[in-house]
């Protein structure tokens, strides 16, 4: 599965895609972070369904406090995207 997430709040320069792909890395899975010009933070994870939710809830424990909004819509999987990583 592949999911998008806008999350909205004060999660630019706080270590928000940093902390993301660290926990990204303790899962399997593949995607991407990034800030976007409107102060809002997307990203794209592909994986298990049990992976993508184990890592959701991870980056909401550790970052949860600067969410102050998110939307979550499935997207295409990418079948060629190898690992997690910082985009820009």
């Amino acid at each position: 599965m592949r999911v998008r997430m806008r999350y909205r709040g004060r999660v630019q320069g706080v270590g928000f895609r940093a902390t993301a792909r660290a926990v990204a890395a303790e899962h399997v899975l593949s995607g991407f972070v990034r800030n976007e010009p409107d102060g809002s933070v997307l990203l794209e994870l592909q994986g298990a369904p049990a992976e993508v939710e184990a890592c959701l809830d991870g980056l909401a424990r550790r970052m949860g406090s600067r969410i102050l909004e998110r939307d979550c819509a499935p997207c295409p999987e990418r079948a060629d995207e190898r690992g997690f990583r910082i985009a820009y």
